[in-house]
C-alpha cells in the first residue's frame, strides 16, 4: 500500500491538529464579539428611550411652569392675586378673586393645563414673597415669584415604580 504525499500531509494535519478547527475558533470568537456588541447596542437603546421619556417630561413641565410665570408677568399690576395658588389634584379649586378676574382665569386655565398634561400626580404651587433689598434697591415693591411643579416620573421603562421629581422657577416681578 503506497501512501502518497497528499495523504501524508493530510495525516500529519490530522495528527498534529495544527490547522484543523482553527477557522471554527475564529468563527466562534467573531460570533462572541458580535453578540457582545449587539447586547451593548440594545442596552444603549433602552437607556436612550428612558432619557427621551425623561426629556419629554421635563420639556412639558418647564413649559407649564414658564406659562404661569408669563401669565404673572403679563398681569404684574395685580401680582398679589397669584399668591398661594396650589393646584394639587383634580378637586383643588383656584382661589376666587373678585378683585382680579384675570388672575382667577389664569389659575383655572393653568390648573386645566396641569391636569391634562398626562403627568402622574402633578401638583403646582405659586408663592409670592417680598423681594430682598438687594433685588429691590429702589423700593419698587418688587416680589419674588416662585412657581414649583412636582410630579411622579417613571424610574424605569416597563416598571411600575415612580420617582418624585420637581422643577422650580423663581423670578422677580415689579408691579407697574
Amino acid at each position: 500500500m503506497l501512501i502518497t504525499e497528499l495523504e501524508t500531509r493530510v495525516a500529519r494535519r490530522d495528527i498534529n491538529g495544527s490547522e484543523w478547527g482553527f477557522t471554527l475558533i475564529e468563527s466562534m470568537v467573531a460570533a462572541l464579539i458580535l453578540a457582545v456588541g449587539l447586547l451593548a447596542l440594545s442596552g444603549m437603546q433602552a437607556m436612550s428611550l428612558k432619557r427621551n421619556i425623561n426629556g419629554n417630561e421635563m420639556t412639558r413641565v418647564s413649559n407649564l411652569a414658564a406659562d404661569m410665570v408669563e401669565r404673572i408677568q403679563f398681569n404684574r399690576r395685580n401680582v398679589t392675586a397669584y399668591h398661594n395658588i396650589n393646584v394639587s389634584s383634580a378637586v383643588t379649586t383656584c382661589p376666587a378673586s373678585t378683585v382680579n378676574v384675570m388672575a382667577n382665569g389664569d389659575c383655572v386655565q393653568w390648573r386645566t393645563l396641569l391636569l391634562n398634561s398626562g403627568l402622574s400626580n402633578i401638583a403646582g404651587t405659586v408663592v409670592l414673597n417680598p423681594a430682598p433689598p438687594a433685588l429691590d434697591p429702589l423700593g419698587l415693591t418688587r416680589s419674588t415669584v416662585t412657581v414649583r411643579l412636582d410630579w411622579m416620573a417613571n424610574s424605569n421603562i416597563g416598571s411600575a415604580s415612580l420617582m418624585p421629581k420637581s422643577i422650580t422657577l423663581v423670578t422677580v416681578v415689579a408691579p407697574e
